[in-house]
């Protein structure tokens, strides 16, 4: 998937791409055909850097809802001759969301066009997995035939069939249809649940993983043969040599910390940090200073994986290296240092807005950092951050820092908030929007009694219009 093209913050395309709360206050009083345009274009062209932390579709879903959206636009990207030439996922996994919490809203038209998918896409199974959760057993049962007519009835076919049961996110219409009335589906369906079990067993059989009784040596020779397949092993080896390594392995791991190969290497520096061995920490200065680049990405990961004092005490001194160890330091003192450190969490923040910009992904643990420290100064830094950023969930903490650092945040921020793409963003909103406004009130009322809605966030309105609550 390449990275999305993000309108600029203050249009009404980018509000939404970004799934801000302003993008739907914003939508609701345009032109209509102007905010359903900007809103197909999101849900056809997923603006999300990473669909697996962000969320979007009930965001558009609700302003589907409220904008009494048609679904033409949708229906012709899913049925595009392209959906036969491009099956990645990110073509058409944010529309069926999207269509399946439509579909929960009791909209028909995304309900027929998931079982049209289903039973016709190249993307059936995100589409089977979205009316798991939503279609009732004769819906499901009408699929068993044609999804089944995808895996040809031969043994490359029906270990293709095995896959996909076994890797189905929700197993509902996998278990309705090993029990069907028709004997054909049904039987067909049952071998590939046991094909998948068995598979399942196999791989844990047939591990080539580490074996009781390996030495360092063999765990260090493990590591390196993963660097030459090109997958990195040394955190997983770390663990292994603290099941096999004694006191008499120190000198042979602190020397290849210092001096070994790629894979030992870095294995040794995760394994000395997790133990806070007294010289990891020169250690690893001295491999982010030498290192290769995978050797010094490793360093930086073990020293931020350390909570000993003394590595909080060395951050502080590291704070000001222009490199990559000074970077983690400025994010170890955000999650562990004491007051006397803002200062430096602050230049830390500002540093890297400047240097990588508002997606810079050290800000995630910065931003954390500042409204932990609560560094009230550091809230026009924030609020930029909040305006800008692509990441839905870089906006939430800096709103979660704001409501700790900024007064203004009450009556500013945090009232779009309740409109916010992400759950734990409108959660915060809830729970200190002002009430002045008198959207402010309807939204929470509404949020109350909206069944998909997630708990956490009906919690924080119900704390709003509690007995002890202030008047809403």
């Amino acid at each position: 998937m390449f990275d999305p093209v993000i309108a600029p913050s203050g249009t009404l395309l980018g509000l939404l791409q970004r799934g801000r709360g302003d993008g739907t206050l914003h939508a609701l009083t345009a032109p209509r055909p102007e905010a359903l345009a900007a809103l197909n274009h999101c849900v056809l062209h997923d603006p999300r850097h990473d669909w697996q932390v962000e969320n979007r579709s009930l965001y558009y879903a609700r302003l589907y809802l409220d904008l009494a959206g048609g679904l033409d636009a949708v229906e012709a990207h899913l049925f595009d001759p392209e959906d036969v030439l491009n099956a990645d996922e990110s073509r058409t996994g944010l529309a069926l969301a999207v269509l399946g919490h439509l579909a929960s809203y009791g909209r028909t038209d995304a309900l027929e066009l998931l079982r049209r998918y289903a039973a016709h896409g190249v993307n059936w199974a995100w589409a089977l997995d979205e009316l798991a959760l939503r279609d009732d057993d004769a819906g499901l049962r009408a699929l068993a035939a044609p999804v089944l007519a995808r895996f040809p009835r031969d043994p490359e076919g029906d270990a293709e069939l095995a896959v996909a049961v076994r890797d189905a996110f929700e197993p509902r219409p996998w278990r309705l249809w090993a029990d069907d009335p028709r004997e054909s589906i049904a039987t067909r369906v049952r071998a590939a649940h046991e094909t998948g079990s068995f598979d399942r067993w196999q791989r844990q059989m047939n591990s080539t993983g580490p074996r009781p009784g390996w030495s360092v040596r063999a765990v260090f020779e493990w590591a390196e043969q993963g660097v030459e397949r090109g997958t990195a092993l040394h955190v997983p080896a770390a663990r292994c040599l603290t099941a096999v390594a004694g006191p008499e392995d120190r000198s042979e791991i602190v020397e290849a910390a210092r001096s070994g190969t790629e894979g030992a290497r870095c294995t040794a520096l995760h394994y000395l940090s997790d133990a806070n061995d007294p010289e990891a920490l020169d250690l690893i200065e001295g491999a982010a200073a030498t290192g290769p680049t995978p050797v010094v990405e490793a360093a930086v990961a073990a020293y931020e994986r350390m909570r000993s004092l003394a590595a909080v005490d060395r951050a502080r001194g590291w704070a000001h290296r222009p490199d990559a160890l000074g970077a983690a330091a400025g994010r170890v003192l955000a999650c562990r240092g004491a007051a006397q450190d803002r200062d430096l969490v602050l230049a830390a923040l500002r540093e890297a807005v400047r240097g990588e910009g508002p997606d810079a992904p050290t800000l995630w643990t910065l931003v954390d950092g500042t409204g932990r420290l609560g560094i009230a100064c550091a809230a026009p830094v924030l609020r930029h951050i909040y305006r800008e950023t692509a990441s839905s969930h870089l906006r939430g903490r800096a709103a979660r820092a704001l409501a700790a650092t900024d007064p203004s945040f009450a009556a500013g921020f945090a009232i779009e908030c309740l409109w916010d793409c992400e759950e734990t963003t409108r959660e915060v909103a809830a729970r200190h929007a002002e009430t002045g406004d008198n959207r402010v009130v309807e939204r929470l009322r509404r949020l109350a009694a909206d069944p998909a809605e997630e708990d956490e966030v009906q919690t924080a309105v119900r704390s709003r219009f509690g007995p002890d609550a202030p008047a809403v």
